[in-house]
């Protein structure tokens, strides 16, 4: 098992590299300074806390993102959730996104995003016997929001959802995105 986790850690760390190094690689044809570079970059992400009658879910998701110009902005995102529910299961959920947003209005934002997540599960044996599942699984969301300043909320629909897999309970979710 700890060779496993070892195997997993390692593809996550090339996954995440690849992904930093495509991002960007898409200005290295540029002729623009390093100062110019930096002055597009955003940060931002989301976090997020669920609790109550034994259940706790609580997710972190930093994201870095560049700005091409007014209209297209590509980045990359790590994800992290943990949830457990008292005496039935614990869920670790890890991995990294390609983010590439487009703004033909300036409150006006379509999204695409590609997720490549770990999931984790292990359930007590006395609810699901031999249930404990671990697995890669990708997500690939399109959405559309509103954009106000450095917020857009919206929603988003997983075209590769998959209901035994997916970590959420359906393909639709609503999304609030922050940047600075």
């Amino acid at each position: 098992m700890i060779k496993f986790r070892k195997i997993i850690a390692k593809k996550l760390i090339i996954n995440s590299l690849l992904m930093g190094f495509f991002v960007f690689s898409l200005n290295a044809q540029s002729t623009v300074d390093d100062d110019s570079f930096w002055k597009n970059v955003q940060f931002g992400g989301g976090i997020g806390l669920n609790f109550g009658d034994g259940f706790f879910s609580g997710a972190l998701a930093p994201a870095a993102l560049y700005r091409h110009n007014t209209y297209v902005s590509t980045g990359i995102g790590l994800n992290f959730q943990y949830s457990s529910q008292r005496d039935v299961f614990n869920s670790t959920v890890i991995g990294g996104s390609v983010i590439g947003l487009f703004n033909p209005y300036r409150e006006l934002q379509i999204s695409t995003e590609f997720e490549q997540l770990y999931v984790n599960r292990d359930f007590d044996e006395q609810f699901v016997a031999n249930a404990d599942d671990s697995y890669w699984y990708p997500a690939l969301f399109l959405g559309a929001g509103y954009r106000s300043g450095n917020i857009t909320f919206g929603i988003r629909y997983d075209v590769l959802y998959d209901e035994d897999k997916s970590i959420q309970n359906q393909a639709w979710m609503p999304f609030v995105r922050f940047w600075f």
